[in-house]
């Protein structure tokens, strides 16, 4: 993991910069420096690494500097002198080639050396290199001189926070409240960064992000041999979900097919995963809920909701949203009718249930 470069690296804003050779960036100033003159902009959140396009101006460059800002083993691994003042620097990229290494654009020998006409050169960062980031404010959270808080937790301790989170996320997604969605998704991020980060610390069996990231892709990648190779192909979704139980099970080598069902997720999300599994291993429909219990009467309704290809968790949610509605309805015609909702009688009750619906 690469060392933090300071809080204003990890919450500030990067440049918009892309890469280029020198001369060909369509927005580059013109100004009192030499040609090959540069400023090149290193994102060290990806480890020592140089655009391409910066290597031939580096190498024609009579000075190169280096911008306080990046990471220690960056620095020591260019091997370059710290920027001078504004002026000295202007002075010099004025008579020869002057190559300034930094790690954004926010620094005053950065900026001058644009406006006098320097080519920016940088490399379009991957999708997702902001989880680096993210990565490495946990790890700083979680280390000596961090937050005591955090640095307390355990697997068990953050259990109710990843619940809490995900009823959270999936409130967003009912309400499709956008801003909250994105917000959420980032909550149930931070789990994930949390448990791994716990994960790396265990004396017996180590194990931190990149690793899990790495099972992750080797699911993906074994469970989709028609994206990834040219040994099948699937041509609906339907296909594809049977393709990809075979395929857990022969990974897993379960002997059951209930095996690997999570039975700590809700009752009627866990009815609904063993009907589905059990029919899609041909049990027979009237074997599949039996009993006369008020337990096996409801597994029946989420059986046969399931069967008929519903969500009776989704379909039992918003039954239950409805009901709150329909309470919150009631108790705004009895205030409007001058009662207080905590003191009404059940034929109370009745008559503002109907009136909210406006029976």
């Amino acid at each position: 993991m690469h060392t933090a470069r300071s809080a204003d690296h990890l919450t500030g804003d990067r440049p918009s910069v892309r890469s280029g050779t020198p001369g060909a960036s369509a927005d580059s100033p013109s100004g009192s420096v030499v040609p090959g003159s540069a400023v090149v902009v290193v994102d060290d959140r990806l480890g020592d690494v140089i655009p391409a396009a910066a290597v031939p101006v580096l190498r024609r460059a009579t000075a190169a500097y280096v911008v306080p800002g990046l990471s220690a083993a960056t620095v020591a691994a260019l091997d370059e002198p710290a920027v001078p003042a504004v002026d000295v620097l202007l002075a010099q990229a004025a008579r020869e080639p002057v190559a300034l290494i930094a790690p954004d654009l926010h620094s005053r020998q950065a900026q001058a050396l644009r406006a006098a006409g320097a080519e920016l050169l940088a490399s379009h960062p991957p999708v997702g290199v902001e989880l680096l980031d993210a990565v490495t404010v946990m790890d700083r959270l979680r280390s000596p001189g961090g937050c005591p808080w955090d640095a307390e937790q355990d697997h068990d301790s953050l259990r109710r926070y990843l619940v809490e989170e995900t009823y959270e996320l999936l409130d967003a997604i009912d309400q499709r409240d956008r801003p909250s969605l994105r917000e959420e998704l980032g909550d149930v991020l931070l789990q994930v960064l949390f448990h791994a980060r716990i994960a790396a610390e265990d004396a017996t069996d180590p194990f931190g992000v990149d690793e899990v990231a790495a099972d992750l892709v080797g699911k993906l990648v074994s469970r989709h041999p028609h994206v990834f190779t040219e040994v099948e192909s699937v041509h609906d979704a339907e296909s594809q979900q049977l393709r990809w139980d075979e395929l857990k099970q022969r990974e897993k080598q379960r002997e059951s097919i209930v095996d690997g069902v999570a039975t700590g997720q809700p009752a009627a999300a866990l009815a609904a995963k063993l009907v589905q599994r059990a029919a899609r291993a041909g049990v027979p429909q009237e074997l599949v809920a039996v009993g006369e219990s008020p337990g096996a009467a409801l597994f029946g309704l989420v059986a046969r909701a399931r069967l008929a290809g519903g969500d009776p968790e989704d379909d039992l949610r918003a039954a239950a949203l409805a009901f709150a509605g329909r309470v919150r309805e009631a108790e705004a015609v009895a205030r409007r009718d001058g009662q207080d909702p905590h003191g009404l009688t059940p034929a109370q009750w009745s008559r503002y249930w109907n009136a909210a619906a406006g029976e």
